[in-house]
C-alpha cells in the first residue's frame, strides 16, 4: 500500500519534478509540463494547478523566491522546491516504482519522473515491483485453475483479461530491469552522471526549457 500524501494529486508530483529542474512561475510549470507530455501520463486536471501549488507550499515542498514579469503582462509568483520538496519528490518517486496498484497511471507517473533518482536505485526498486508482480501473477493462475474446475470459463474471462495483464506488465518491467541492471539503457551514462554531480547532460538539460507554451489562464499569479 502507498503511504499516504499531504497532497497526493499526481499533478503534485508533476510540479515537484518540474520544479526540481529550476525555479519558475505556474505558467512555465504548466508549459513545461505539457512540452513533456506529463499532462497525459498523469492525467492532470488543469483547473487544479493553483490549488495544487498552493498545497505545495502550504506543506513547506515550496517556497516564493520572487516575481517576474514579461512585457505588459502581470507579474507572476516564481517558486522553487525546497529541501522537503525534494525528498518527497523522491520518496514518492520510490513508491510509485515499487509497489504495485490497480490505478496503472501511478505507475506510468512514477516512470515519468524515475531520474529524480540514481538509476541503480531504481533498478532496485523495479526489482521489488517485478517480485510483487510475479507473486500476483501466480496468485492469480492458481485461483483461475481452481475456479475454472467447476465454473464455466465464459464466466471468467474477465479473470484471464486481468492475468494477462499482470503478466504483460510484468514481462515488460523484466525487460526494463534487464537493461538497467546490463547497463545497455540508453542514456544510462548521462544520468549517473548527473546524480554524481556532473550536471544535467546537454541533450536532457534543453528539455528544462520550455518548448511549448501554454494557453493563458485567467487565474491569480
Amino acid at each position: 500500500m502507498s503511504a499516504k500524501r499531504k497532497v497526493d494529486n499526481l499533478l503534485a508530483l508533476a510540479v515537484l519534478a518540474t520544479l526540481a529542474q529550476r525555479p519558475m512561475h505556474r505558467y512555465e510549470i504548466a508549459s513545461l509540463i505539457r512540452a513533456h507530455g506529463k499532462d497525459q501520463q498523469m492525467d492532470v486536471k488543469w483547473g487544479s494547478l493553483y490549488t495544487v501549488v498552493q498545497n505545495l507550499a502550504k506543506h513547506g515542498f515550496l517556497e516564493v523566491v520572487g516575481t517576474s514579469r514579461q512585457g505588459a503582462r502581470p507579474e507572476r509568483t516564481v517558486y522553487r522546491i525546497t529541501d522537503v520538496g525534494l525528498a518527497e519528490l523522491a520518496d514518492w518517486t520510490r513508491d510509485l516504482l515499487a509497489t504495485p496498484e490497480p490505478e496503472h497511471t501511478r505507475f506510468a507517473a512514477g516512470l515519468s519522473v524515475q531520474m529524480v533518482l540514481p538509476p541503480g536505485e531504481v533498478a532496485e526498486l523495479l526489482h521489488k515491483r517485478l517480485a510483487e508482480l510475479e507473486k500476483a501473477v501466480a496468485a492469480r493462475r492458481a485461483a483461475l485453475d481452481e475456479h475454472l474446475k467447476t465454473v464455466p470459463r465464459l464466466f471468467l474471462v474477465e479473470d484471464e483479461y486481468a492475468l494477462a495483464m499482470v503478466e504483460a506488465e510484468a514481462a515488460w518491467v523484466r525487460a526494463l530491469v534487464g537493461e538497467l541492471d546490463s547497463g545497455t539503457f540508453p542514456d544510462l551514462a548521462g544520468w549517473q552522471a548527473f546524480h554524481d554531480g556532473d550536471g544535467m547532460p546537454e541533450d536532457l538539460a534543453r528539455l528544462a526549457e520550455t518548448t511549448e507554451p501554454a494557453p493563458e489562464r485567467n487565474e491569480p499569479a
